[in-house]
């Protein structure tokens, strides 16, 4: 498995060192530019930082932050019903599916059909929204923390199915909140064969 440091310093190089000797081989380069990472053979990830950012990782009184290297956050869920939920029908219209196909780290609730990001990083999203035989246009957020961020639409009135799609890469905080939201139109007819996803691209 492979471990990055991050070294400001010979000092703070010595303390990775250390805390690393029982894991394989270590070393760094002094006067190493301290934006570009470096592979070692090991069993964590060390950063050595003045400033380390609150991310879940154990952090020392020194700057050095040891979290897990094989950590790996994804989601795809799919609608597979046209039963409207209850809740579709009062003032919330989140779009709910019912079925998990990816819940990795399970941060997607399906019930309330919310992921809530672990920790601070890049993510990708994308969305595939089905109405059926429903002639209104539809559009459909994406939100993160109850703020639109992309849309999409669909209205085209003479198909019986049309979907409407969209992604995009988010910088999310940690426990930062992203669904979907029907903005405009109705889903009456079902939205069957829909499906959202998401994963962790890298973290920061």
């Amino acid at each position: 498995m492979a471990v990055s440091a991050r070294c400001r310093s010979g000092f703070h190089a010595m303390l990775a060192l250390s805390l690393l000797m029982g894991y394989g081989v270590v070393f760094c380069v002094a006067g190493h530019n301290d934006t570009e990472p470096i592979v070692l053979e090991g069993k964590c990830l060390v950063v050595c930082d003045s400033n380390p950012s609150a991310d879940g990782g154990v952090t020392s009184s020194l700057g050095i932050s040891v979290r897990s290297a094989g950590a790996k956050v994804a989601f795809s869920a799919v609608r597979g019903t046209n039963h409207e939920p209850s809740d579709m029908s009062n003032t919330s219209m989140t779009i709910y599916f019912d079925q998990a196909l990816v819940n990795i780290g399970n941060h997607f609730d399906l019930k309330a059909s919310v992921f809530q990001a672990p920790r601070r990083g890049i993510y990708s999203f994308g969305f595939h929204v089905v109405k059926v035989y429903n002639r209104q246009t539809i559009q459909v957020n994406l939100m993160q923390n109850d703020y639109p961020v992309i849309s999409a639409f669909a209205g085209d009135q003479d198909v019986t199915r049309e979907a409407a799609s969209n992604g995009v890469l988010l910088q999310l905080e940690r426990e930062d909140r992203v669904y979907l939201k029907l903005e405009r139109g109705t889903l009456m007819g079902g939205w069957k064969y829909s499906t959202f996803s998401g994963f962790l691209v890298f973290p920061l």
